[in-house]
């Protein structure tokens, strides 16, 4: 496919009200989506974050009050995606995850594959260490900078 071409599906798509675009020419096939600006975090009204007087409709039974959730800093080094593309856990569909929560992983071992125009490009770890968290759901696009998983 002409990369003008290309480029114009593209303008087009970011123009409009469409949100994914997928065309088929020959063997060559394109699928275009529009990237949604992540949604703002509100804070919560006051109610939640006071503890509630007992008699109140919504208020917790006397001497419970709503646990506040701590947002910490995150613990360890973040690997962040070098490209933008598919997230997967495994190999392939039925394969077992390269990584999981608590492993011990070596600099240079193979965390996640990200798939970028067909291509499948292991991701390996930078530092040896623990993976505390991982931050992205298996099938899921990600950006170029986006971190995928916390390695302390």
């Amino acid at each position: 496919m002409d990369l003008r071409k290309l480029k114009t599906l593209i303008d087009l798509v970011g123009e409009s009200d469409i949100a994914e675009l997928e065309i088929t020419e020959g063997d060559d096939k394109v699928r275009i989506v529009k990237a949604t600006p992540a949604p703002a975090v509100m804070a919560a009204p006051v109610t939640y974050a006071a503890a509630p007087v007992a008699g109140q409709p919504g208020a917790a039974p006397s001497g419970v009050a709503p646990e506040p959730v701590a947002a910490g800093p995150v613990e360890g080094e973040l690997v962040k995606a070098p490209m933008v593309g598919t997230f997967y856990r495994a190999p392939s569909p039925g394969a077992s995850p390269f990584v999981e929560v608590g492993q011990t992983v070596k600099e240079g071992e193979p965390l996640c594959i990200i798939e970028a125009m067909k291509l499948l490009n292991e991701i390996e770890a930078d530092k040896s260490g623990v993976v505390k968290e991982i931050l992205v759901e298996n099938g899921e696009p990600v950006e170029y900078g986006q971190p995928l998983f916390v390695i302390a």
